[in-house]
């Protein structure tokens, strides 16, 4: 069985559109818009074949940022080498994203960075 694709609401849905495309090298599908509901959204492909698709409903709105609440805590992209860590986040950091932590290397053993996307969700970028 596989992960067919995770899906995130927001409350800028091209904000997010153009965060997945710009810094994960993701493709936006055709944006979807529901008339009746008033449901619109994108699925970003990856090269890998994964999807994520953003979400927006009219009332949408951010939860309380609680580190450590039940539920999906992040998403994380493979960059493929510390150097592609290392570069990643700080492009990130310069263009006004937080960084949570790293790069370094965890207990588990991956080296990794963490940040904010402007909606407050965690981005792991790994290796």
């Amino acid at each position: 069985m596989t992960i067919d694709h995770i899906a995130l609401y927001a409350e800028n849905l091209e904000d997010e559109k153009n965060f997945f495309e710009t810094y994960f090298g993701g493709t936006a599908g055709e944006k979807y818009f529901n008339e009746k509901t008033g449901f619109t959204s994108y699925f970003i492909a990856f090269e890998d074949g994964t999807r994520h698709e953003i979400m927006n409903m009219p009332d949408t709105r951010k939860a309380e940022n609680i580190l450590r609440m039940a539920g999906y805590a992040h998403i994380a992209f493979h960059a493929g080498s510390m150097e592609n860590v290392n570069a990643l986040t700080d492009k990130l950091r310069k263009d006004g994203f937080s960084v949570i932590s790293g790069p370094r290397t965890t207990g588990d053993g991956y080296y990794e960075s963490c940040i904010e996307d402007r909606e407050g969700n965690l981005i792991e970028i790994t290796v």
